[in-house]
């Protein structure tokens, strides 16, 4: 009988070319999330029967979901028949039904949670695709498209590589690309290794985990899954596993031989080499009794109780299932009929699982171009609150208003949003320091098409001494490298900060370790690499020729310092 398989996978491995899968599939059945029983040999009557291997938790899964969910209904009546799988040892049931819910999917959702299914098909991740032909031969492995992926997010997909796969071997025709990456989640599978050794989760790793990791890695949080116990963490190793190995968690994107910075977030040599002794050890739970305390987390604001607290806007902003929303701008007047003097201040996202950055900026009275704000405040996950020494605060002048940046990030489901800032207060007598907001723009940038390695540069001159706290640079979607020099009035150069991979999807704020004196007539000057080539998976068009603009598809060159200085008595 005629049929045809698509498996949603998310793999490292792949099967052969027209290899032969079908004939594994006689003797097996799975349940569903809902009980019922499916011999695989029930889908044979299909022209095309599509397993789509997925995990509750795994961002990309849920970003495809919907997009299966709407493939399966366009696709039914030319004889394609999709099948969801779940293989992850850590989806419950429940969460399994709630996402299949949450999805819209009406496709039946099988359960393979001792990787039966998934180890006979080489399945790997989650989502990925595995097409065979009528004769139940491998016909295309892969992804589903290139709409999303690793820190990738596209307005719509470039290339279809499931869709155009299926339209071949339903024509009777071998797919061009028989076999593409696929992003996504390593399937959690059922231990291969008899846990042994001296490094245990209780002993080893949960004092990583906590000093590293809980902080966005727990309920409530922005990072997609938590890792707050044995249980939670079990399912995930082989990610963890593959994301040390990349340097891609935790995130942090500086160069280690220039500067030192409080919030480094990196793992040491040593933890790294714990974490994956342990996990190529088979994972050991160890002694309760060696578990560290839990971690103690503010709940609510981490800066002092606010004086005042400014949404983004009145209404609730929606943020569709899918897709690319547009950077969003809101102007908020805070009525501030005298000057007011900041001594903390803190962003938070009102809905972490869509918020990626925000950015309040300071429109100073009579400043005409609110895209050279001052800013304020910025929000991006791990980011903490400025919390000033004693005797030190900014100063907000009477009638500045506030023009927030948040750009959101669609999770498979719609969600709503109202962001807000806290701004806590001192009378100005108490201030001798004063903190000042400067930055290094070059607002006349162009990249040519196709460029790969554009550089950008723009100075700031130091008029006075400034003790600098923090870094921060900014660009967009096509920003590849970051990096601040200073040249001192002696001649004398040093690096500030170098940021040699710039990611988009990590807007960090670099808080020096001990704040840095920077003299009187120092430039700084800032060094921004752009690729605007096609071989950039983020860039939004590679034939563009891109200038500054407030969206994510225009580009921008900021260098943010935050610094104090000393007030004349």
């Amino acid at each position: 009988m005629r049929w045809f398989c698509v498996l949603l996978l998310m793999s490292a491995g792949v099967l052969n070319a027209a290899e032969n899968v079908s004939r594994h599939f006689d003797s097996m059945s799975l349940r569903d999330c809902y009980g019922r029983v499916y011999p695989l040999t029930e889908f044979r009557d299909s022209k095309v029967v599509v397993f789509a291997f997925l995990g509750t938790e795994c961002p990309l899964a849920k970003l495809y979901g919907p997009k299966l969910q709407a493939m399966s209904e366009s696709l039914k009546e030319q004889g394609v028949t999709f099948v969801g799988v779940c293989s992850n040892v850590q989806d419950s049931l429940t969460e399994i039904v709630a996402y299949t819910n949450k999805a819209g999917i009406t496709f039946p959702m099988l359960i393979d949670n001792e990787q039966q299914l998934a180890d006979t098909l080489h399945a790997q991740r989650t989502p990925e695709v595995v097409v065979l032909n009528a004769a139940g031969e491998v016909a295309y492995q892969g992804r589903i498209d290139d709409q999303y992926g690793i820190s990738i997010a596209r307005k719509s997909a470039t290339h279809e590589d499931l869709l155009t796969a299926v339209r071949s071997v339903l024509k009777g025709e071998s797919p061009a690309v028989a076999v593409s990456k696929a992003p996504g989640c390593v399937i959690g599978r059922q231990k291969k290794v008899e846990p042994h050794g001296d490094v245990t989760f209780s002993k080893d790793i949960a004092p990583i985990l906590n000093a590293r990791c809980v902080e966005c890695h727990r309920a409530g949080e922005i990072a997609p899954f938590p890792l707050t116990t044995y249980s939670e963490t079990m399912g995930w190793e082989a990610t963890i596993a593959e994301v040390i190995r990349e340097d891609r968690m935790p995130p942090w994107n500086a160069n280690p031989e220039f500067g030192h910075f409080k919030n480094d977030a990196r793992l040491t040599h040593e933890q790294k080499q714990l974490l994956l002794t342990w996990i190529d050890n088979g994972c050991p739970e160890g002694n309760a009794a060696d578990l560290p305390p839990k971690p103690s987390f503010v709940e609510g604001w981490r800066m002092p109780e606010p004086d005042m607290v400014i949404h983004v806007r009145e209404e609730p902003f929606t943020v569709p299932a899918t897709g690319v929303v547009e950077y969003q701008y809101f102007k908020v007047d805070p009525q501030f009929t005298e000057d007011k003097y900041v001594v903390a201040a803190e962003a938070r996202p009102g809905n972490t699982a869509v918020v990626h950055h925000i950015i309040a900026f300071l429109i100073l009275p009579g400043q005409k171009d609110v895209n050279l704000g001052k800013m304020l405040i910025g929000y991006a996950p791990g980011t903490s609150p400025l919390i000033f020494a004693d005797g030190a605060a900014m100063k907000v002048p009477a009638g500045a208003q506030i023009l927030f940046e948040v750009h959101y990030t669609p999770n498979g489901s719609e969600q709503t949003d109202r962001s807000y800032i806290g701004l806590k207060f001192t009378d100005a007598a108490t201030v001798r320091e004063e903190v000042v907001g400067l930055e290094a723009i070059n607002g006349k940038l162009q990249i040519p098409p196709g460029a790969g390695n554009h550089q950008i540069t723009a100075k700031e001159e130091f008029r006075e001494d400034i003790t600098l706290l923090s870094l921060t640079p900014h660009m967009h979607l096509r920003g590849k490298a970051f990096r601040y020099d200073a040249i001192y009035p002696d001649g004398k150069t040093e690096t500030l900060l170098d940021v040699p991979r710039y990611d988009f999807n990590w807007q960090l704020r670099y808080e020096f370790a001990e704040p840095k004196l920077i003299p009187k007539g120092t430039v700084v000057k800032c060094t921004a690499v752009f690729d605007n080539s096609s071989g950039n998976p983020n860039n939004p068009d590679p034939s563009q020729n891109v200038t500054w603009g407030q969206q994510s598809w225009d580009e921008m060159m900021i260098g943010f310092f935050t610094g104090v200085r000393t007030l004349n008595p």
